[in-house]
């Protein structure tokens, strides 16, 4: 397989809380008119799978270089269900999500679903933005339920104010939801089970009440979980750049990185990685190839690259993501 930098033609997705961000802070072309909550930079789940925007690999998908590939394009990464581990978002929140909850990895499988846990790193936020995530003190299960029932849901779920560069951890179990206001990176485990708790009493794109799901809700929320906080990680120098260590979990970890303009650095790849750019101009080279990252914009880079060279074209700042190695927790946490 002749390796290359791979970007992705983006995945776009219609959502009754979505917005138009992606087309006027990116300059895309989103579908005219559509509320699109969000953009699939890399995915490989059925139904919604990656297509090689660019290069020596145009046009395959990022399942069809698995199948034919797996080990060159993961190296000691293990692939979920046969599949690319992570799945890569960009979120517009025009208004509050659901409540909802992803459920852990010992009780998944007996609900149904996947295990999800994620990371978002919140790009753009309105002055008075915040999520939910977390019980606020004092919550049991049996408190929860009563306030399902009587509406007061919203009153139980921990509030965060959210700034721009603020980093929060998701663990599968955590019930959370976004606050309207926020355009985000989300990196994620390959998964799209979401179990919802309330929905404001609002109707879908189709004009009707969205599903909840309080039965697979209570049988995955945490109702340990109380008040978390935001990510703190101070940034460290490293040599000519700065890096920001976000999470390290058995999922994925994940970490921040900042060079200045001229900035020059060599990755080192042992599985692959994930590059997405906040902000600057970022030169990726390895391989058969090479690409300019734009704010926004997100490559996978195969572990079978071995090095891969960066060069920041302008000051800039990244996320850099790569999968676990498979291992983890009974309770999906690391």
């Amino acid at each position: 397989m002749d390796w290359a930098p791979l970007r992705f033609k983006p995945l776009y997705q219609e959502r009754v809380w979505g917005g138009a961000r992606l087309a006027t802070r990116y300059g895309r072309v989103t579908p005219a008119g559509a509320p699109i909550g969000e953009s699939w930079e890399i995915a490989d789940r059925p139904g919604a799978v990656s297509v090689v925007a660019e290069g020596p690999l145009r046009g395959r998908t990022l399942s069809e270089l698995m199948a034919v590939d797996a080990a060159g394009l993961l190296g000691d990464a293990r692939p979920v269900g046969g599949r690319f581990p992570l799945l890569v978002k960009i979120l517009d929140a025009q208004a509050d999500l659901s409540l909802q909850v992803h459920p852990p990895a010992a009780k998944a499988a007996a609900l149904g679903g996947e295990p999800k846990t994620e990371l978002w790193y919140f790009v753009e936020t309105s002055p008075t933005a915040s999520v939910y995530a977390g019980l606020e003190p004092g919550i049991t299960r049996a408190r929860f339920e009563a306030a399902v029932r009587d509406g007061s849901v919203a009153a139980c779920i921990h509030r965060l104010p959210v700034a721009a560069g603020d980093v929060l951890f998701l663990p599968s179990g955590r019930v959370h939801a976004l606050g309207a206001g926020v355009l985000l990176f989300e990196i994620q485990e390959n998964s799209d089970t979401t179990y919802r708790v309330f929905d404001w009493n609002r109707l879908g794109l189709d004009g009707k009440p969205r599903a909840l799901h309080l039965r697979e809700s209570l049988e995955s929320i945490d109702f340990s979980d109380v008040a978390p906080e935001l990510v703190r990680q101070p940034w460290v120098q490293e040599g000519p750049t700065q890096g920001r260590s976000l999470v390290k979990d058995a999922a994925f970890s994940v970490e921040a990185r900042r060079a200045p303009a001229g900035c020059l650095s060599t990755l080192r790849l042992a599985r692959c990685r994930v590059l997405g750019l906040v902000s600057g101009e970022l030169l990726v080279c390895g391989g058969e190839g090479s690409l300019r990252l734009h704010p926004g914009e997100f490559c996978l880079l195969p572990a079978a690259l071995g090095e891969v060279r960066l060069e920041a074209m302008g000051d800039a700042e990244w996320l850099s993501a790569e999968p676990g190695s498979g291992r983890r927790a009974a309770d999906g946490r690391s």
